[in-house]
């Protein structure tokens, strides 16, 4: 093969690749999109004995989609690869109240008065979503 097709393969390769990268960016889809989740939660007294056991479906944000990531052939890597890899991961979590309504004794009977029959439980869930650099949880 001579030097000039050579050239010609590499700039060939090298299109190839700024193709394959715009093409993965033009795909990212890291979104916040809303999911059912049951959620369960138990309430203790001082000495460790259970007073009741409530639970509920609960609409919760998640974070799903895909990001950009490249490998790309390299002289100083150990590998002969460098790798970019980048996930779908939350940007801002936000604090809400839910209620959970299905509330039992600790001998499984359900709770009808009105104090003990429902709860509110505090969860942190996404409120924004980005790609991030996986394995990065400096931010």
């Amino acid at each position: 093969m001579s030097f000039k097709s050579l050239k010609i393969l590499s700039i060939y390769t090298v299109e190839l690749f700024i193709l394959f990268v715009l093409k993965c960016a033009a795909e990212e889809a890291c979104e916040t999109i809303p999911t059912e989740i049951h959620v369960t939660k138990e309430e203790y007294d001082d000495m460790g004995r259970l007073l009741r056991s409530c639970s509920g479906e609960v609409s919760v944000n998640k974070c799903e989609g895909m990001c950009s990531s490249q490998v790309r052939p390299s002289i100083s890597a150990p590998t002969g690869f460098s790798k970019e890899c980048f996930c779908c991961r939350e940007n801002f979590l936000r604090e809400r109240l839910v209620t959970l309504n299905h509330c039992y004794d600790p001998d499984g009977i359900r709770i009808d008065d009105e104090d003990g029959a429902i709860m509110e439980v505090r969860l942190r869930e996404p409120d924004d979503c980005k790609c991030y650099k996986c394995g990065d949880f400096s931010r």
